[in-house]
């Protein structure tokens, strides 16, 4: 005997099949979107650790600097790094060794032309210069050579996203990746998202990152993102401190290893960062929020910057340095 479907199975029925095509378009749109291919702007310690770290997990990578001597020692120093990598990896194997390191190294390839390096690329992060209008004259000009399903993300640590997504027309495809320093060791990234970057393109940023190994955090477009701005102002007051007399910088960075557990302390961490690069930061926040405390500028800072004592990579800054 024949019996008309009763409403609540329609429904039921209806249901199913709803959820089975969402499945179906959810895992569509997830292939289609994912990274495969990547090109990395800027051959300095972060770029190139970036590009070696997306090589290692089997993207296809093209690093591009405006230089071949700048990209001969970029990929000497991915190639150096990943020998020690290998080294401790395969300890007791050295053929396995070798062939880990050809195997990653075939995945990189340099470029000097930006705009050809994109042509076929899924995502473009960005490791240069400090520098809003350089980051902008560099997207928008590779704004017109990538595909249209390509993303852009930059490398940024303390300029909006916003800002310098401005320069494109791809402000749905436009996010941040805010790697750390070394960035073949350092587990986090900053994955940002503007109030225009689609769903789409911050899933595919964050399941890149994964791919990577990393762990992904969501942060959204403010100074600093979540690391530094809690980071910087924290080295500011230390520097702060200071300047009062209210404790030297050694017994301030032993109380913050001693009693807070801290590996480095404020002082020894602005030395290892760079005292230019903190100024850079906190003088870029003043600028956007000047009645704000906890980034007003420091005149201890700002001599040792003007001495061009910067911390380690010149010898000395608050420490002397061999």
């Amino acid at each position: 005997m024949h019996r008309t479907p009763r409403p609540w199975r329609r429904r039921l029925d209806m249901a199913f099949a709803t959820h089975c095509l969402v499945r179906c378009l959810s895992s569509s749109a997830a292939r289609h979107a994912a990274i495969k291919h990547i090109t990395v702007i800027g051959g300095g310690l972060m770029g190139a650790g970036i590009a070696q770290v997306a090589a290692t997990t089997g993207h296809t990578v093209v690093l591009v600097d405006t230089s071949e001597d700048i990209l001969k020692k970029s990929t000497q120093g991915i190639e150096g790094s990943l020998k020690r990598v290998a080294k401790k990896k395969f300890a007791d194997k050295p053929e396995a060794a070798a062939e880990f390191l050809q195997k990653v190294l075939k995945n990189i390839s340099t470029n000097t032309d930006a705009s050809s390096a994109v042509r076929s690329t899924d995502l473009v992060v960005e490791a240069i210069v400090e520098n809003l209008k350089v980051k902008q004259s560099l997207f928008s000009s590779l704004d017109k050579a990538a595909p249209e399903h390509t993303i852009f993300a930059s490398n940024t640590s303390s300029l909006p996203i916003t800002d310098i997504a401005s320069a494109t027309t791809r402000l749905d495809r436009f996010g941040g990746l805010h790697f750390f320093n070394p960035v073949p060791m350092m587990k986090l990234v900053e994955v940002v998202r503007t109030s225009q970057t689609s769903q789409m393109a911050f899933d595919a940023l964050t399941d890149f990152t994964k791919a990577l190994g990393k762990h992904p955090v969501s942060c959204m477009d403010t100074p600093g993102f979540l690391v530094n701005r809690l980071l910087v102002p924290y080295m500011m007051e230390a520097i702060r401190l200071h300047e009062r007399g209210h404790g030297s910088k050694e017994d301030i960075d032993m109380a913050m290893k001693l009693g807070a557990g801290y590996p480095m302390g404020p002082f020894e961490l602005l030395d290892y960062v760079g005292l230019d690069t903190s100024k850079f930061i906190i003088d870029g926040w003043h600028a956007m929020e000047p009645e704000n405390p906890l980034f007003a500028p420091s005149p201890m800072l700002n001599k040792l910057v003007a001495e061009g004592k910067l911390g380690k990579k010149t010898g000395e800054g608050f420490y002397k340095h061999k």
